[in-house]
């Protein structure tokens, strides 16, 4: 029942896409807009003395840049990391070239040294966060103690208390970090839950590509039917004719090759048909064949599986033979059966109203600091080699799993066995309408 050994027997988690080119630019331009705008207002609206020409160099440098860059490459150039890091880098050095003209950290423009490593935390390896962040942090502790005057009316220029200057810098440093870190945090789950739901759909397709095949097999047996039906009784009666030739005529050996060959397609699509009466397991399934199958392909591992269903009434549900289903308690079942010591038990019941299956092994259990995550993806302490399937445990099965079953309107919960005994249980439950149906849940 597992896929994870086989189509992502390696890492999932595939790295950061490159930034695009478009994308820095549009940020740059942003920057010396914002810039313009602020010089103009400060000089022209306030009537502060500004030191336009000098900041509108660096202003015009880094407009220059962008023009270049726009000239040279495509708007859908995606740049490398360090190409992208270096851009960032460089609005961090034009800020702080524009903060020494205009005052230091005095200035409140200073907190936009956040903005560049912000970008990055989102964007760029957690490498070239901490550089970026570095680079943020000196230049904001030199502006601390070489600037201009801050542009201000009046005679004598604006001096701030140095123990509040010390606040404003270790303010600038503290929102680097804090800000950056959850940034960081946040687009990292993001991150993994989508690689983990993408899984989730290969898993899924995969599952029902074999549901498929198997539909098909049912589909030729039942349309193979009618043409060998024909073609088996011309044979005997061609062999019944050529009994009346010669011995050694050799439309005899011909004829009784066919017959022998039709004889042994019937056969086969007999086989076939076998496995697909009462329409399953091709389309529909009692809850019994439903655990069987999911169970089958563990019994090799030395494990003992025991299975318990109560029989009586009310009678036992039927559902489609929904892949979902048939993966997400397969991989249950092979995850308690890795992590088992002797046996696994499966336990299900029904009633008017509800279809339980509860899975138990006695195993060591699961951590009481896993046991509030388990189900989140890429959560998993299994090493290399610890799985008796032989696959590489990536911390995405159990998310997989859950999230299927949860799609077809299950509830599926974990816990450990109450001491002495050890073991994980994993509960499963449908409103027995939606297990019968198959309708699915909200994606």
């Amino acid at each position: 029942m597992t896929v994870m050994g086989d189509t992502l027997h390696s890492d999932f988690r595939h790295p950061r896409p490159d930034v695009r080119l478009h994308t820095i630019l549009r940020l740059r331009w942003l920057a010396v807009l914002g810039q313009l705008a602020a010089i103009f207002i400060v000089a022209q609206g306030f009537d502060f003395e500004v030191p336009i020409l000098p900041c509108l160099i660096v202003i015009g440098l880094s407009a220059g840049l962008n023009l270049a860059l726009q000239i040279a490459f495509a708007p859908t150039h995606r740049l490398d990391p360090v190409f992208a890091a270096a851009l960032l880098a460089m609005n961090i050095v034009e800020l702080a070239a524009l903060l020494m003209l205009t005052g230091g950290l005095q200035n409140p423009f200073s907190f936009l040294f956040l903005a560049p490593v912000l970008i990055s935390a989102t964007a760029l390896p957690t490498r070239y966060t901490i550089a970026l962040g570095l680079l943020a942090a000196t230049c904001a502790t030199i502006l601390g103690f070489f600037h201009l005057p801050l542009p201000w009316n009046g005679d004598e220029p604006l001096v701030l208390p140095p123990t509040y200057m010390f606040g404003v810098w270790l303010s600038i440093i503290m929102v680097l970090v804090v800000t950056s870190l959850y940034a960081f945090q946040v687009t990292e789950e993001a991150r993994k839950l989508s690689d983990a739901l993408a899984a989730t759909e290969l898993v899924l397709t995969r599952e029902q590509h074999l549901t498929q095949i198997d539909g098909l097999a049912a589909a030729a047996a039942h349309e193979l039917g009618t043409p060998l039906s024909t073609i088996f009784p011309i044979a005997n009666e061609l062999q019944n004719a050529a009994n009346d030739r010669a011995p050694d005529d050799p439309l005899i050996t011909d004829v009784a090759t066919i017959r022998e060959q039709a004889k042994r397609c019937r056969d086969i699509l007999a086989k076939i048909t076998q496995l697909s009466s009462s329409g399953a397991p091709f389309d529909r399934m009692p809850l019994t064949n439903l655990i069987e199958e999911v169970v089958a392909p563990h019994r090799e591992f030395g494990i003992d599986l025991k299975i318990r269903i109560p029989g009586g009434s009310p009678p036992e549900p039927v559902g489609l033979r929904n892949p979902a289903v048939l993966y997400g308690i397969g991989n249950l079942v092979e995850n308690a059966v890795d992590f088992a010591r002797d046996a696994v038990e499966i336990n299900a019941w029904w009633s008017l109203e509800e279809v339980n299956i509860v899975i138990s092994d006695d195993g060591p259990g699961i951590p009481p600091d896993l046991l509030k995550k388990i189900g989140e993806p890429y959560l998993s302490r299994r090493a290399v080699g610890d799985s008796r399937s032989g696959h590489r445990g990536l911390g995405l099965g159990v998310f997989i799993a859950r999230t299927l079953l949860e799609r077809t309107g299950a509830k599926v919960g974990f816990a450990n066995r109450p001491f002495p005994d050890h073991g994980a249980i994993v509960t499963i439950s449908w409103p027995r309408e939606r297990f019968e149906t198959g309708v699915s849940g909200p994606t």
